[in-house]
């Protein structure tokens, strides 16, 4: 109970952190105009939304770095409230959040304007980081392999767990990247993901790991308060691709990734939509399987409400993260 109540306190105290520093930091956005480009092949409603300050995941990753430093410290003074064990998924928190952010400006700032990195520097960026995280996940914090919910089995998958894992962390951060396209919908999506595994971790006794999960679910909430719609500033990839890779990280380290496709549905089936789209284009020479892609922007064509679409997703994403914990602790 004393844990439980400590990584809620956590969550509490980034809250506060990342509302009050919300406002000055959408302020100096807006003054260096860091505004969002929007592509004219999305849909005409999302017009709007250009020149809203992006890059907006910096309000989430500063004050979770800060606490979570914080408590990292508090050994020196003789208090034990954190542990080494977060260190990879805040190491991977900031690494795929400066990726995001180097995308991010290059897409208002750089040669390709509009666009940003391109594909292929992207994705090889993605695996190689990936690839020292799953390797660090695997020998350093020698993390348990892929737990089988409801068997109490646990499979041991040798040096596959490299590429497995690297697997696992690209996959995530460019799923949660497809998500954040609407108002709210990433940062929600993301908090919920984030408390379920928070929940995995509290009752495996991974106390430290409950704490930093929850301490990102404070952060993000934060930063719906300003992001809720209309938003007053956009994540960016800075977030996106720093929230997917690290709710992965966390994924593995519980051991429980078998039911992180239940648990993370919504990201999953945008990510999986963009698959489908591309495949059936190229298959039948230009036709669509769906009116557009990621698939959030398919029922924005159908005619539901932006906000319509957030608490839909978000209801059946808040399912399946119960029925995911739920599983996870079966038999």
């Amino acid at each position: 109970m004393r844990d439980a109540t400590l990584a809620i306190s956590l969550a509490g105290l980034s809250f506060m952190l990342t509302v009050i520093w919300g406002g000055p930091l959408i302020r100096a956005l807006r003054h260096f105009k860091i505004g969002k480009i929007i592509r004219v092949e999305g849909p005409s409603q999302h017009m709007v939304k250009m020149g809203t300050p992006t890059m907006g995941g910096v309000m989430i990753l500063l004050p979770v770095m800060l606490l979570t430093g914080l408590l990292n410290a508090a050994p020196l003074i003789g208090l034990e409230i954190a542990g080494r064990s977060v260190i990879v998924p805040l190491f991977t928190m900031i690494i795929f959040g400066i990726l995001g952010a180097v995308d991010d400006w290059e897409g208002i700032r750089g040669p390709r304007k509009g666009q940003g990195m391109t594909i292929r520097t992207k994705f090889i960026s993605q695996w190689t980081l990936a690839a020292i995280v799953a390797y660090l996940l695997k020998f350093i914090l020698e993390v348990p392999g892929l737990r089988i919910p409801g068997v109490g089995l646990e499979i041991d998958l040798g040096w596959l767990y490299i590429p497995a894992a690297a697997f696992i962390i690209v996959s995530m951060s460019n799923a949660v990247n497809f998500t954040d396209g609407l108002d709210g919908l990433s940062g929600l999506i993301s908090a919920t993901i984030f408390a379920a595994y928070g929940v995995i971790a509290l009752m495996q006794q991974q106390v430290f790991l409950a704490q930093f999960s929850f301490t990102l679910v404070g952060a993000l909430f934060g930063f719906l308060w300003f992001n809720v719609h209309p938003a007053q500033l956009i994540m960016g990839d800075t977030g996106s691709l720093a929230l997917g890779s690290t709710l992965a990280v966390v994924a593995l380290m519980t051991g429980q990734w078998a039911v992180l496709p239940l648990i993370a549905i919504i990201p999953l089936s945008e990510a999986l939509s963009v698959s489908i789209q591309i495949t059936y284009f190229r298959l039948t020479g230009g036709r669509r399987f769906f009116k557009m892609a990621p698939i959030h922007h398919h029922f924005e064509l159908l005619g539901w409400s932006e906000t319509q679409i957030v608490q839909r997703f978000w209801l059946i994403g808040l399912l399946a993260a119960l029925l995911g914990v739920g599983l996870t602790f079966a038999g």
